[in-house]
């Protein structure tokens, strides 16, 4: 029994009680927004869990390859390897295993090596959260962008809004300009430090 389901005893005693009207009638209205409440939340739960397993699926997927045709030397014919695991995994497993998604997979692994911060971030963040993260050159600005996702529960959309905008770039420009000005020692430390990986490691290492 994990510690969500332990507690479940005494949140359906206190329900059966509210439910319950003293002249022993039943609410009916409370009896439905606890149900309900009771279906949203493990539909909830089970969601982010499959989510999170699905992710770590496609880094495993990613790294194992990447480490069988790269790690080797295996590149001059890793195409036709890919290719053609492609079309054995897309005839078993659907589309998700399509030779392009693979590369993905593979570009993902490398991109989020960390499997401390990839934890976190899987809690909240879809896969196609981290294909719109795949395009950008630097770890910096990967980080930026899913730290913001991840705090503000961004949709896909509005992530892809917030890179198309450049709010790491001028975020940075920002704080160049900042470093340029007379700033006490701490307020400059705290601008100097806002986006480095160090910063973002400390802050996805919290659990929300």
């Amino acid at each position: 029994m994990n510690n969500q389901d332990k507690f479940l005893p005494s949140v359906i005693d206190t329900a059966i009680n509210e439910i319950n009207v003293i002249d022993g009638t039943i609410d009916e209205v409370k009896l439905y927004e606890f149900v309900a409440n009771i279906i949203e939340t493990r539909k909830t739960h089970a969601y982010a869990y499959v989510n999170k397993a699905n992710i770590m699926m496609f880094w495993e997927v990613g790294r194992l390859i990447s480490a069988v045709i790269l790690d080797y030397k295996r590149a001059t014919y890793g195409k036709k390897i890919l290719s053609e695991l492609a079309i054995k995994l897309v005839e078993k497993y659907g589309k998700n295993f399509a030779e392009r998604n693979i590369y993905r997979m593979m570009q993902f692994a490398d991109q989020f090596s960390d499997l401390e911060i990839l934890s976190t971030l899987s809690t909240k963040l879809s896969w196609s959260h981290f294909v719109e993260l795949l395009p950008l050159k630097s770890t910096d600005a990967r980080l930026f962008y899913a730290n913001d996702a991840l705090l503000r529960m961004l949709s896909v959309h509005e992530l892809r809004r917030q890179i198309s905008r450049k709010a790491y770039e001028r975020q940075e420009i920002a704080n160049v300009s900042l470093s340029d000005e007379s700033l006490v020692p701490s307020e400059m430390e705290v601008h100097r430090t806002a986006l480095t990986p160090c910063y973002y490691s400390r802050a996805l290492s919290v659990s929300i």
